[in-house]
């Protein structure tokens, strides 16, 4: 590794570390309180935490569908032969989802931390255009977890499980109308390229129009040929692209068993049995898809600090059940986060 690598390797190390120790001094709960909340997960924490190696896991599968399809698209056989092996991918997806997780406006560390270690293996050219595509797909994963959790919603309000008004049906609306935009805002994205657009639209900030033009005219080339690559992986090798979304969106469905966790925690198990623990799991997702969609709309906050409690609470208030438990599953969710960053955090620091 470079000087200048090692130096930005530990810049994003030391804003990991800022934010976790931020984190953990905002707390909306005294520390009496959160350890009350440990103590009554008690050994629950053990499957919480341990999930997410398994959806870390899937979502470096995702990642590596991404970079096979950029290098088969590139005809770079020679390349594509040094792919780094899983274990290398698994610790960046981790690395990159904590510093994520650690910094306002989502991607701000994870991304180029990516690409900047990926960059070792692979050109940098095929680095930035696997984590930028690899982007994309993460968030089109999200759309369609909300697209069909309205579906299942209204699945689940036919056979009278959940409430369905006017107002929850309007909102179902609303949601699919935004889900089928941004399906096509993808699709030109993923047909076109967007790279060399978004530096063009940067320019039109206030205060921003000198550096993204000069940006733009020192690294032409090679944004255009990053919007190449992301064209071509759709259109040459749907394979790799359809494998990687469905992967992403698996791992969307593991995530759920986070929230059906706790919810069995709390004996809440709809009747028990096969069918009643199936039926939690799907209130599981539909928790699951609320809290992301308000998280994600307001996503500048670092650590999305207060937005994913309150996105829990309303998600499980709206299924009829109680704010404590909302409060308690986002607390534990705090917490795993916090323990997965440290994590992420680590594997930076370990020596390969």
């Amino acid at each position: 590794m470079t000087w200048t690598k090692k130096r930005l390797n530990d810049l994003f190390f030391i804003i990991g570390v800022v934010a976790v120790v931020v984190m953990m001094l905002t707390f909306d709960v005294s520390f009496i309180e959160l350890w009350e909340h440990l103590c009554h997960a008690g050994y629950w924490l053990i499957p919480i935490l341990g999930v997410w190696i398994i959806i870390y896991g899937i979502n470096g599968l995702a990642w590596r569908e991404v970079m096979r399809g950029v290098m088969r698209s590139a005809d770079d056989i020679e390349k594509y032969e040094k792919l780094p092996g899983f274990w290398r991918i698994f610790r960046l997806t981790v690395t990159g989802y904590a510093l994520n997780y650690a910094t306002p406006v989502g991607g701000l560390g994870g991304e180029p931390y990516r690409i900047m270690e990926l960059s070792r293996d692979i050109s940098k050219q095929h680095a930035s255009s696997s984590v930028i595509l690899y982007a994309m797909m993460h968030i089109f994963a999200h759309f369609w977890l909300w697209f069909t959790s309205v579906f299942l919603y209204f699945a689940l309000a036919a056979i009278g499980d959940v409430p369905m008004t006017p107002v929850i049906g309007i909102t179902m609306g609303i949601i699919i109308v935004f889900c089928l935009i941004a399906f096509y805002l993808f699709s030109k994205g993923y047909r076109n390229g967007l790279v060399v657009n978004v530096i063009r639209w940067i320019g039109h900030i206030p205060g921003l129009k000198n550096w993204s033009t000069r940006f733009y005219t020192n690294h032409e080339e090679a944004l255009h040929n990053v919007d190449t690559q992301i064209a071509a992986l759709f259109s040459q090798d749907k394979k790799a692209f359809y494998n990687s979304l469905l992967l992403e969106y698996l791992s969307r469905i593991v995530q759920a068993t986070e929230i059906l966790f706790m919810l069995l925690l709390f004996g809440i198990d709809c009747g028990g049995g096969f069918s009643g623990i199936l039926l939690t799991f799907l209130h599981s997702i539909l928790i699951l898809a609320l809290t992301t969609l308000f998280a994600n709309l307001i996503g500048f906050l670092p650590m999305q600090l207060g937005v994913q409690e309150g996105g829990f609470v309303l998600s499980i208030a709206a299924l009829g059940l109680s704010a404590a438990l909302g409060i308690f599953v986002s607390i534990i969710c705090r917490v795993r986060e916090i323990i997965w960053i440290a994590i992420g955090l680590a594997l930076m620091r370990l020596k390969e």
